[in-house]
């Protein structure tokens, strides 16, 4: 092939083996022997194939400056023939040279041209062109006296549910574009999510941030997005450390900022005294129990007597769950639950519970309650399991399950549908902490229960608090004209006990009658 660049004739020829190199020598005879530079671009110089085209060149164009270039191509050689009339001898072999290293400078400028862009994408976020999170930590470790400070929009959730993402990337702009216009002084970041970043210029003292930070959180929480005339009114929380140390500085910042919105106030500055670290080492060792619990199926139900106040008599247990951890150690749902939910582990708590529930009780007479949050009414894996057990035990007709009269339902129907199904086995439903929370009458009405557990924080008071014991006494009052039976939770001593038989509650359950335990007396082997 043969072509013209910059005044230079180029004749390029390829080869594979060295069999091509006879058919190339007849062709390059045809071409100008004066005036002309040799290149050879091979991956390795020392094969048959360049050395015998190599030996051929000279022959042919014995006065030529024969050059071997090393190639990154493993399948061919290349062989370029230079040649220009207006530049000889060394003069064409330095002009060549020149523009060979012309146009590799400028492959060599575009990739470092490149290669800068691709660095720059990296630290800086795509959507409002801000800094982002590496930039931030990079400045971080170059500049030990900058303070930093975290920005989180509250409420950007809602608006990105409610207005759509669109709308939300929006949002982010203005209030990129309104964070740098504010903090003029300072370099602002966005980091990931709703999340922003400042730093400070220097470090300031508790005192001088808490000043700082209370003028700036008046100013910003007063700002808002227009969008098609409406107003986006914007909530922000603030954090930020006043240590000296600048050791762990962003996780410090950040975990002040979740204790800000945790607590709900508008900034927090974190200080060494508060043990955050502890804390979260703690959560991270607790979410690890939860783990290994759940996969080693160390969830297990611990059993609580109820018995008839007429007969005083154990008629039934609740199912209490609880954790065993790899030590022996038993762990109250109050700790390992909330961290269920949030490793999203808690569906398998449920079913762990539920199974083991049923298999303590198909053997024996006696009915039993399970605790359900409407959470998992609502989760189809959960709804499926139990009324597939429903379907296959023997025990179904003597199941209660309680749910909590205090959460909120958002899908009334599905609660419905669910009451309905597990009814048509012989399954029954109580409402448990009834007189906390919501206390709806109507919701007693729209559930059909068959027994009301009255809230402990009530029973246990009503031999010395009037108000608690006017309450039990509606609660009772009301669950007798719908036929529905009452439970007294919390029953705690002999004056409690003989306090809720004269309020005619139908069932106790409390620490006087019986504490949880891995057995219910005799009848649970």
């Amino acid at each position: 092939m043969a072509q013209e660049i910059d005044g230079f004739k180029v004749n390029t020829f390829s080869l594979t083996s060295s069999n091509d190199v006879a058919g190339i020598m007849e062709e390059i005879t045809l071409l100008n022997r004066e005036n002309t530079i040799v290149h050879i671009s091979s991956y390795i110089h020392n094969t048959v194939l360049v050395q015998t085209l190599k030996r051929g060149l000279e022959k042919e164009y014995p006065n030529a400056k024969i050059s071997l270039i090393k190639s990154s191509d493993k399948s061919k050689t290349i062989l370029n023939i230079f040649s220009a009339d207006k530049i000889k001898g060394e003069s064409l072999h330095d002009a060549i040279l020149h523009k060979l290293y012309l146009n590799y400078q400028t492959k060599e400028d575009s990739a470092i041209e490149y290669r800068d862009q691709l660095f720059s994408r990296y630290f800086t976020d795509h959507l409002t062109g801000l800094p982002n999170i590496y930039q931030l930590r990079k400045d971080l470790q170059t500049n030990e006296d900058y303070g930093l400070a975290l920005v989180k929009i509250d409420n950007f959730m809602t608006i990105n549910n409610f207005y759509g993402f669109l709308i939300g990337d929006y949002v982010i702009e203005e209030v990129a574009k309104y964070l740098k216009k504010t903090l003029k002084e300072q370099k602002v970041y966005k980091l990931s999510g709703a999340e922003f970043a400042f730093t400070l210029n220097s470090k300031k003292s508790f005192y001088e941030l808490k000043d700082y930070l209370s003028a700036l959180s008046k100013k910003i929480n007063s700002f808002f997005v227009s969008y098609q005339n409406t107003k986006i009114f914007i909530d922000f929380t603030m954090a930020s450390n006043s240590e000296v140390e600048n050791e762990n500085l962003f996780s410090k910042v950040s975990m002040a900022l979740n204790y800000a919105k945790e607590k709900g106030v508008p900034f927090w500055i974190y200080e060494d005294r508060m043990n955050f670290e502890n804390d979260y080492k703690q959560n991270f060792q607790l979410s690890e129990t939860v783990r290994e619990a759940v996969k080693n199926s160390r969830i297990v139900p611990y059993f609580q007597a109820i018995i008839d106040n007429k007969t005083d008599k154990i008629v039934k247990y609740e199912c209490l769950a609880r954790l065993i951890d790899s030590d022996g150690n038993v762990l109250s749902p109050v700790l390992f639950m909330p961290v269920a939910k949030k490793i999203k582990v808690y569906t398998e708590i449920t079913k762990q519970i539920v199974e083991k529930s049923f298999a303590a009780f198909e053997a024996t007479n006696l009915e039993f309650n399970i605790n359900l949050s409407i959470e998992d009414i609502m989760n189809n894996n959960i709804y499926n399991f139990i009324v597939g057990k429903l379907k296959s035990s023997p025990a179904a007709s003597r199941v209660t399950f309680e749910l909590l009269e205090s959460e909120s339902i958002g899908d009334f129907n599905k609660v419905e549908n669910f009451i309905t199904e597990i009814k048509r086995y012989g399954a029954k439903i109580a409402i448990d902490d009834f007189g906390s929370g919501y206390s709806n009458f109507s919701y007693l009405i729209e559930i059909k229960a068959h027994y009301i557990k009255i809230d402990g924080s009530l029973i246990k008071n009503i031999d010395v608090d009037n108000s608690a014991l006017f309450v039990v006494q509606t609660i009772v009052s009301f669950a007798k004209k719908l036929g529905i039976k009452t439970v007294a939770e919390f029953v705690h001593s002999s004056v409690v006990m003989d306090k809720v038989k004269e309020l005619g509650i139908d069932y106790s359950q409390g620490f006087y009658i019986d504490e949880p335990s891995i057995k219910a007396g005799a009848l649970i082997v």
